[in-house]
C-alpha cells in the first residue's frame, strides 16, 4: 500500500504567511503519515520561481521518503515563467504532462495543469464571442496579466489533447489513473444562472466540460483539482471519483478558512489516499 496526500490553493503569499516555517511544519506532518507522494495542485504562489523554491525546500527537508509533485494554477503563472516554459520538464518536481507509475501497483498518476475554454459559460454563447470573454477577463481576472500565444479554447484543446494522449498510454499499460489538474473539469463544481451576472462570466475562466468528458472516456478512477476555493466531500461522477482539497483564501477582505490557523486548515484539507 503506497500513501498519497493531495493538496492545492495554499496561496502563501496572498495569504501572507512564512512558507519556510510552514514548509519544516507540513513536512513533518507528511513523514509522520508515512506519505510517498505529496501532490501539489497549483496556485502555491503568485510567481512560479517561488513556487519552484518552495517545492525544491520542502523536498529537500522530506528527504527520500516522500517524493513531491506539483502542477502550475493560474497564480503560479502570473509571473516568473513564460507558457513555453510551462510546456517544458522545467524541473523534476513539476508534474504537467508528465506521469508517475507507482511501484508494485497498477497505479498511475498523470498530471497536467489544465486550462479553460469558457463551456462553463456556454449559456452565454448566443450573446459573447471568444473575443468578448477574453476582453472581460483582461479586465476584471486575475489571469488578465498571463501571457500565452493562443486563445483560452485554443489553449485548452492543447490541454486535452495532452491528457487524451497521457490517458491512452495508460489504457495500454492496463493501468488504473489518478489525474492531477488545478482547472475544474466538472460544471457540477459551478454556480449556472441563464443571466449575464458576474459569476457567470467568472465560470468562463473555472475550467472545461470537455475535460470532465476526456476522463470519463479515459476510464480514470480518481481526479484531482482546485481552482475554485470550495470544501465539497469527495464526489463520483459517472465512474470517476472528485477531489477538491483546496485550502483558500484567509485575508481581511476573504474568509474562506474554516480553522483559525494555517497548518489546521492544510491539515483538514488534506486528502490521503492508500493505493494498492
Amino acid at each position: 500500500m503506497v500513501r498519497v496526500a493531495l493538496t492545492s490553493d495554499n496561496h502563501f503569499d496572498v495569504n501572507q504567511l512564512d512558507s519556510d516555517a510552514i514548509l519544516k511544519r507540513q513536512a513533518a506532518v507528511l513523514a509522520d503519515a508515512n506519505i510517498r507522494y505529496y501532490i501539489i495542485a497549483g496556485d502555491t504562489f503568485n510567481d512560479f520561481t517561488k513556487t519552484l523554491s518552495y517545492v525544491d525546500a520542502l523536498q529537500h527537508e522530506l528527504g527520500s521518503q516522500t517524493e513531491v509533485y506539483f502542477l502550475a494554477g493560474n497564480h503560479d503563472m502570473a509571473a516568473g515563467v513564460t507558457y513555453d516554459e510551462l510546456e517544458t520538464r522545467i524541473n523534476a518536481h513539476y508534474l504537467h504532462n508528465q506521469f508517475i507509475d507507482i511501484p508494485n501497483t497498477n497505479w498511475r498518476i498523470i498530471g497536467n495543469n489544465g486550462w479553460y475554454d469558457y463551456t462553463f459559460a456556454s449559456q452565454l454563447f448566443d450573446q459573447r464571442s471568444v473575443d468578448d470573454f477574453a476582453q472581460w477577463k483582461r479586465a476584471y481576472w486575475f489571469d488578465g496579466v498571463i501571457k500565452q500565444p493562443m486563445t483560452d479554447p485554443e489553449r485548452e484543446d492543447v490541454v486535452l489533447q495532452q491528457t487524451a494522449n497521457q490517458l491512452l498510454s495508460a489504457s495500454v499499460a492496463h493501468k488504473r489513473t489518478l489525474y492531477v489538474t488545478h482547472f475544474v473539469p466538472r460544471a457540477e463544481y459551478t454556480r449556472i444562472t441563464d443571466d449575464n451576472r458576474f459569476w457567470n462570466m467568472a465560470n468562463a475562466m473555472y475550467g472545461s466540460r470537455r475535460l470532465g468528458e476526456v476522463l470519463t472516456k479515459g476510464h480514470v478512477t480518481y481526479a484531482q483539482f482546485g481552482h475554485l476555493h470550495i470544501k465539497p466531500a469527495p464526489r463520483t461522477l459517472g465512474h470517476v471519483t472528485y477531489f477538491n482539497q483546496s485550502v483558500g483564501y484567509n485575508t481581511h477582505r476573504l474568509q474562506e478558512w474554516i480553522h483559525q490557523d494555517f497548518m489546521s486548515e492544510w491539515q483538514t484539507r488534506l486528502k490521503i489516499l492508500n493505493l494498492q
